[in-house]
């Protein structure tokens, strides 16, 4: 569809705010990839759209806390 992004045409529903969502663009069409499914199996590289449930759903913009483990000492 001319003059439209390509992201809104097809609602991808908690992927586009998920910080493991990537998109892969094609020719004509764009792809909703879980990064997630790179380390767990559980997880489809390409989950069906759009979806309304996911136990690996992280907010993107999440912050998240800073490591509180102190460094450790040089040797």
């Amino acid at each position: 569809m001319p003059g439209r992004p390509m992201t809104d045409i097809v609602d991808p529903g908690l992927c586009a705010d998920c910080l493991h969502a990537r998109t892969v663009r094609g020719a004509r069409t764009v792809f909703w990839s879980c990064a997630r499914s790179v380390t767990d199996p559980a997880y489809p590289r390409y989950p069906s759209l759009p979806v309304l449930r996911c136990a690996g759903f992280e907010p993107a913009g999440a912050g998240r806390e800073p490591d509180q483990t102190p460094p450790e000492a040089p040797s």
